[in-house]
């Protein structure tokens, strides 16, 4: 019979995160330059149309379709969400994903709820290429990627007792550090690289043109993340009240270690460090939310918080890669932090195999499950986008960037023939 109070609770979850990806939106915004904000906006905006169908179409099916024997895909029996109403109608609701949690609700949720994951995690890619990159080009990756990676790794991760990752190597992943943080963040990365330096990169001084926004976007974010990692717990449980309380804790315990970092380096608080840190803290904390305690959550926001801030102030400048917004640095491996430190903090009785983490039995075995499925995830992705990537400028004539001009006169006009201010006469 069909439980009320969980589908109800799935239904609000749907809806917060789906509203995670027009906060992006708003976060990117913020960060970008004057000149090139809609364009940010718009990029990052995408993604609610383009994954919105393609999953539909395929990407449900390829990851959570088949009888789950298969360790790379799900399958393609589900194209176009092929028996889900007429399983609504004969009542059949259970969902595919967790079909033992004892909560009957709509699997129809369960297609909205993974549906809002993937646009996430498209859109958190084009904070990398935010500024000079070609509308085209990125439609076309966008699209690939979310056909042929994001669904495939969906699979691996939470497919069941035969996926690769989840099942076979026995890593877990609570609510998506591997699935969208790692995926998005590498992939920004490489297709960073692949398209090159924005004009003046190392020359001219990139500062976040409204820092207001950058506050909304992080609010917006935060609030949605409640539901994005509570959610996955797909019923209104001890677990899921345990997943937003950490999620509450972990991203406040990373600002505040972001902003002592900040003031000891620069002698300076800033309100985009402070975005920024409760950032690193939520990707961070999104692994392993439903899987360990409280102090452990506080823990992994203050360890993973100076990690990602030698990232995106020291790392990223010393090796010379133009991610724009800090998507690497932040996403990729504040993912790969939170996900290795729930292989020490995980508790037993929360863990899904029943494994539990280093300081609780001593045992190096989930520890070794997580770091093989952080590696298994980098090659795949890391492999699949740079093919993509190379695709895709091969289909461009091996140009990815918009020319000097466009990124000299701003995008908002170049691309979109609007302004974001139209009083503005400045180029910046």
């Amino acid at each position: 019979m069909l439980d009320s109070g969980t589908t109800a609770f799935m239904l609000l979850c749907t809806m917060l995160v789906f509203l995670m990806t027009p906060a992006l939106s708003f976060f990117y915004g913020g960060l970008a330059r004057r000149k090139n904000v809609i364009n940010t906006m718009f990029m990052s905006f995408l993604p609610v149309a383009l994954v919105g169908l393609l999953w539909v179409a395929v990407g449900w099916s390829l990851a959570y379709g088949g009888d789950g024997s298969n360790p790379i895909i799900g399958g393609f029996d589900q194209l176009f969400l092929e028996g889900q109403v007429s399983n609504l109608i004969a009542g059949i609701n259970n969902s595919v994903i967790f079909p033992l949690t004892g909560h009957d609700y709509p699997q129809v949720i369960d297609v909205a709820f993974q549906c809002a994951f993937a646009m996430l995690a498209t859109a958190c890619i084009t904070g990398a290429v935010a500024g000079r990159m070609k509308l085209g080009a990125l439609l076309l990756f966008l699209g690939l990627w979310s056909v042929l990676v994001y669904p495939a790794l969906a699979h691996m991760v939470w497919g069941g007792s035969h996926s690769l990752i989840g099942g076979l190597i026995g890593a877990q992943d609570f609510a998506g550090g591997m699935v969208v943080e790692i995926s998005s963040g590498l992939t920004g990365l490489v297709l960073a690289l692949l398209l090159g330096r924005r004009r003046g990169f190392g020359v001219f001084a990139y500062r976040p043109h409204n820092v207001p926004f950058v506050l909304l976007g992080t609010g917006l974010l935060w609030f949605g993340w409640l539901g994005f990692n509570a959610g996955s717990a797909f019923a209104a449980d001890k677990q899921a009240a345990l997943a937003l309380l950490n999620t509450m804790v972990a991203p406040a315990a990373a600002m505040a270690a972001w902003l002592a970092l900040e003031r000891v380096l620069t002698r300076k608080c800033s309100l985009v460090g402070a975005c920024t840190g409760a950032l690193a803290g939520m990707v961070a904390i999104t692994p392993a939310c439903g899987f360990v305690e409280t102090w452990a959550a506080l823990v992994i926001g203050v360890a993973v918080a100076p990690v990602c801030y030698c990232a995106v102030a020291f790392i990223k400048q010393k090796l010379g890669y133009d991610d724009a917004l800090d998507v690497f640095g932040v996403h990729c491996i504040g993912g790969i932090g939170g996900v290795l430190l729930t292989g020490l903090f995980c508790v037993p009785a929360l863990s899904w195999s029943g494994q539990g983490g280093l300081i609780y039995t001593g045992s190096l075995r989930l520890l070794g499950s997580e770091l093989a499925g952080v590696a298994v995830t980098l090659v795949f992705v890391g492999g699949l986008s740079l093919l993509i990537g190379l695709l895709v400028k091969v289909v461009f004539r091996g140009k990815l960037a918009l020319d000097d001009r466009a990124q000299s006169t701003g995008l908002d006009n170049a691309v979109h023939g609007e302004s974001a201010y139209p009083a503005f006469n400045g180029l910046d």
